[in-house]
């Protein structure tokens, strides 16, 4: 029998009520949204974690794990959001969450989510790390011709352990992702209450671009950092002994610099494709627009 819960009404809810509001679609808005801003944004991502440049095919190096993980991480999330967020709501959409509920759903799907991401994340990285004049100099089994051989190689000569290499700096991420969620979803509150609309009004292309530039470029500019340890502990050619050995050795040799590294090709990628992914997903799960619209009373739940 469920473990039970009691809310302010008196009603009892099971927590296995949860999976009554998964709605695929947002798998599907998820996955088409990530797999999208990859395709068109991958050389910039590229160019975020490898400075050399090696002409279209170098740029598109570790395209496919880089889909595979940027539409399932997406797909994920927004599935595990968007029914973690519709079972706090009781199915009610007329209400609306406080910031901190907010928050609390964006770092349950976030971690979820980079349970089932992570090892394709490595081999991304792996993959993007690559280049032909490092190739020759390594062993065989630390070069990936694809993301299936790549996933193979790690889990056959580092096991379990080493697709899961950059965990514990990716679960910062996870807080990455709570701030950006929270901070999307209460611009949108804001911009809607200051207008006086419906909390399901379809906003327009330009509105839900504004807000989702302006909540990643929030997010970003307070956990960039983990980024830069994760991409470095999951380097094949690097020998970090864990996550305080790179804090340690980034910071004796390279100060606070070090843990910005990169961050000016980080915002010129993110920005484009939270953007490109938030408006898909936007467009692809709005409900169809009634012709004669209705004034509803919204009750917010602020705790």
């Amino acid at each position: 029998m469920g473990h039970q819960t009691r809310n302010g009404n008196g009603r009892r809810q099971s927590f296995y009520g949860l999976f009554n509001h998964v709605r695929f679609e947002h798998l599907l808005a998820g996955v088409s949204g990530g797999v999208t801003s990859t395709l068109v944004l991958h050389p910039l991502d590229l160019l975020k974690i490898r400075f050399a440049e090696e002409g279209i095919r170098g740029f598109y190096r570790g395209v496919t794990p880089n889909c595979w993980g940027a539409g399932t991480a997406w797909g994920c999330y927004f599935l595990f959001y968007d029914s973690i967020k519709t079972w706090l709501l009781e199915g009610n959409s007329t209400r609306q969450l406080g910031p901190g509920k907010h928050m609390l759903a964006a770092a349950e799907a976030g971690f979820l989510t980079l349970i089932i991401t992570n090892p394709i994340w490595v081999v991304k990285t792996r993959m993007c790390l690559q280049c032909a004049g490092v190739d020759m100099n390594v062993p065989a089994y630390k070069r990936y011709s694809s993301m299936v051989d790549g996933l193979a190689k790690v889990y056959r000569y580092e096991g379990v352990g080493g697709l899961y290499k950059g965990f514990v700096p990716g679960m910062f991420g996870v807080s990455h992702g709570a701030l950006q969620f929270m901070a999307y979803e209460e611009m949108k509150k804001l911009y809607i209450r200051h207008y006086n609309l419906c909390p399901d009004r379809h906003l327009t292309t330009v509105e839900y671009l504004t807000i989702a530039a302006s909540s990643k470029l929030f997010a970003a500019s307070v956990t960039y950092p983990y980024q830069v340890l994760r991409a470095r502990l999951q380097d094949q050619f690097t020998d970090y002994k864990g996550l305080i050995d790179v804090i340690s050795k980034t910071w004796r040799y390279e100060r606070i610099r070090g843990f910005y590294k990169g961050l000016s090709a980080y915002l010129l990628h993110v920005t484009p494709n939270i953007c490109i992914v938030f408006l898909m997903y936007e467009k692809i799960t709005a409900p169809r627009e009634k012709e004669d619209l209705t004034l509803v009373t919204c009750e917010e739940d602020t705790r």
